[in-house]
């Protein structure tokens, strides 16, 4: 995340700082709020491995959090991640087909307002 200090040196004469430069603290922000509300070790989220299906579930949901509501590319999201765009993809449509679950679709809608929220807050989006 950007310091108080590294935004000050931002001045107006300067390039703008790109949601590129946000992605990683956009991308941790989602996993924290994603592990919380789960209740998922924030570790088990970021892990490179496989997991449980509960911490896959999870992982997909932040993916598509960063990519929908913070307003990441594919690749910023996977590179994120340390995953492929393709695995982003994959869970973005993961999701969507999770969505026709009203009571999933509500607990992500919630997420989904929350870092939207974040990300127009500190100027994230790449929207």
């Amino acid at each position: 995340m950007f310091t108080e200090y590294d935004l000050r040196q931002h001045s107006a004469d300067s390039p703008p700082i790109t949601a590129r430069h946000h992605a990683p603290a956009a991308a941790k922000t989602v996993i924290i709020v994603v592990a919380a509300v789960l209740r998922l070790p924030v570790r088990d989220i970021e892990a490179a491995t496989r997991s449980s299906p509960r911490v896959a579930r999870g992982r997909q949901l932040a993916m598509y959090l960063a990519h929908v509501a913070a307003g990441l590319s594919l690749s910023a999201v996977g590179r994120a991640f340390g995953r492929d765009r393709t695995t982003v993809a994959h869970a973005c449509r993961v999701v969507e087909e999770r969505r026709e679950d009203p009571c999933f679709d509500a607990m992500a809608g919630c997420l989904e307002r929350l870092v939207t929220a974040i990300a127009d807050m500190v100027h994230w989006s790449g929207r």
